[in-house]
């Protein structure tokens, strides 16, 4: 019986990770893209440019634990761009505390993003990539703030910051 109780409690403690991951944007595992953009490199030209982190979520789809960006406090007047290409993604006047632990936005900036359906973690989410370079920057969620009522859910490692 102890060993049924613990396989049902594992089971159940992965079920929650999953959830809570969900919930949070939790970035999918790397996926092919057909799509090209603007922006191209090799890998090892991109493991170059980018820092470990910026690589992994970049171009494997990782995720930053939440509240570990110094962009998730990020108060001032400026734009976000993409880490990979300095893209620009959103204005940090559509910034608001979604309480995620990650940067959020209720809108990018025209052209600056593009969509694609991500089935992972047993579910279907909206994946948020950068318009030049297919970069992975998180997911889209509806339950943000007016006036769209999205939430951009975005990994801060990412994007950069450019005040202003």
């Amino acid at each position: 019986m102890p060993h049924a109780r613990r396989s049902f409690l594992a089971w159940l403690g992965t079920v929650s990770a999953l959830s809570f991951a969900s919930a949070c944007g939790a970035a999918a595992p790397a996926k092919a893209k057909t799509k090209s953009f603007p922006v191209t490199r090799t890998d090892a030209e991109w493991r170059k440019l980018l820092t470990p982190r910026q690589y992994t979520i970049l171009r494997k789809h990782g995720t930053e634990r939440p509240g570990s960006s110094p962009l998730n406090k990020e108060q001032r007047k400026g734009t976000f761009v993409c880490a990979a290409d300095r893209n620009p993604l959103y204005s940090s006047a559509t910034k608001f505390e979604s309480g995620t632990g990650w940067p959020s936005f209720w809108k990018p900036l025209l052209g600056a993003i593009g969509t694609s359906i991500d089935r992972s973690l047993l579910m279907e989410r909206t994946e948020v990539h950068c318009a030049k370079c297919g970069g992975h920057l998180g997911h889209v969620f509806k339950d943000g703030p007016k006036p769209t009522g999205l939430r951009y859910c975005m990994n801060g490692d990412a994007m950069l910051f450019v005040p202003g």
